[in-house]
């Protein structure tokens, strides 16, 4: 028997990537988004020390002034919110490509995108940039993608439970270690730092100006001490947020479809939000980072309002679409977000060209905070220029297509 023996409905489906004439705005936007912010939060990781990035205190440029105005900006307006974003959209695109769990062919079609993703996340971590996120993200979405079938409510029921009780589980410890006596509080403190080794910061820094082979060598080892800590810790919260992203495509909410007070409401929400975060970093700068208070009470905005400020972040981009000018307006981005791949790996190429030593102009170490806003700026400028001009001319980004042929065997087609 043929194909051509069977009915319509049983005939096999080609299995191709989106359509041009099928992608959704809002969903392009939010990734051009993402990928922007997740670039503003690990700027400071391309150009200082691991250490630095998770104890800012360890920096080698004093937290006063601009400097410190330059990482309460990060913090409170960038710091987890765009890389929550991108987790909520990959699970939007797991639901995209897998469809539902019984569709044979497709589930075997995202397993092997996931199955390229970790590949590719393994040589980008371990050669180019140990901030990686990808390994993460395909690691989590071979374990979420089989509840790509359950219904909106469970999804946000299970997503929100998980989210809550982690971050209840990460501040309240530290709310009562206030309470301990003293040399309580110190002695467990003290086991909660890094290794002495790591917070010397200027070996650090001269490892990554000795060379390649001593920077590679300096990356591979943050590498593996990162994604031990991610495959570990954080895949708990990555999960949970794919599957609210699931829930989020399925109720029509991230596709605009939601009623107007409810994207108000969030945006709204997510102003508090704000405020709060705003006025948790402050005092974490007032206390110079003194712990537990800067893990316990000074981190309650930053484990519970991060999704509400996401959401309500979403939530005006997504009014703000509904105008015709505005749309026009955004495109450059919406552009950056198709190439959300590219562009995020792009991004990594660039800045360690700029800071790594032996394959770059090694100036790890050497840029302070605003300066380093001076790159993520020029940066935002060259990939919202050149996404819309590969894509006037070809269907995807370079890495787009080397990814979907992989997973689909399809070449690259030029647009028109």
């Amino acid at each position: 028997m043929t194909d051509a023996d069977l009915s319509p409905a049983q005939r096999p489906v080609a299995l191709r990537p989106v359509a041009k004439g099928d992608r959704h705005l809002s969903l392009d936007i939010l990734r051009g988004l993402g990928v922007m912010g997740i670039l503003a939060v690990n700027a400071v990781g391309f150009a200082q020390p691991m250490a630095v990035y998770v104890s800012p205190e360890l920096s080698p440029f004093p937290l006063v002034g601009s400097e410190a105005a330059a990482w309460w900006i990060v913090q409170t307006f960038f710091h987890y919110k765009f890389v929550t974003l991108f987790s909520i959209l990959f699970g939007v695109s797991i639901l995209l490509v897998g469809g539902e769990r019984s569709d044979v062919a497709r589930s075997a079609l995202l397993r092997r995108r996931l199955f390229w993703l970790l590949v590719i996340g393994l040589i980008h971590g371990a050669l180019i940039w140990f901030g990686d996120i990808l390994l993460l993200y395909a690691c989590t979405g071979l374990l979420v993608m089989r509840a790509r079938s359950w219904p909106p409510r469970r999804l946000v029921g299970v997503s929100i439970a998980v989210l809550l009780l982690g971050s209840a589980l990460a501040v309240v410890p530290m709310i009562v270690l206030e309470g301990a006596p003293l040399e309580v509080r110190a002695r467990v403190v003290s086991q909660m730092g890094p290794p002495a080794g790591d917070t010397d910061i200027p070996a650090a820094i001269a490892a990554m100006r000795s060379g390649l082979a001593s920077a590679t060598a300096a990356n591979f080892k943050q590498w593996t001490s990162l994604q031990t800590a991610s495959l570990i810790i954080f895949i708990w919260r990555t999960g949970a947020l794919m599957l609210l992203g699931m829930a989020l495509f399925k109720t029509g909410f991230l596709t605009g479809k939601a009623r107007t007070w409810v994207y108000g409401l969030l945006i709204a929400l997510g102003a508090i939000g704000l405020v709060w975060t705003g006025w948790e970093n402050g005092m974490k700068l007032a206390t110079s980072f003194a712990k537990p208070q800067a893990l316990g009470r000074y981190n309650l905005a930053y484990e519970f309002m991060t999704l509400p400020i996401t959401l309500g972040y979403a939530s005006l981009a997504i009014l703000l679409i509904r105008s015709a000018t505005v749309r026009v307006l955004l495109t450059p981005l919406a552009r950056l977000g198709q190439m959300a791949f590219t562009n995020y790996l792009t991004q990594s190429i660039i800045m360690t060209t700029l800071f790594w030593s032996g394959r770059g102009l090694g100036l790890f170490g050497q840029l302070d905070r605003v300066q380093l806003w001076m790159c993520v700026i020029a940066i935002w400028a060259l990939q919202l220029i050149w996404s819309p001009l590969w894509l006037a001319r070809f269907r995807m980004g370079p890495l787009e297509w080397i990814w979907r042929r992989l997973s689909y065997g399809q070449g690259l087609e030029r647009a028109g």
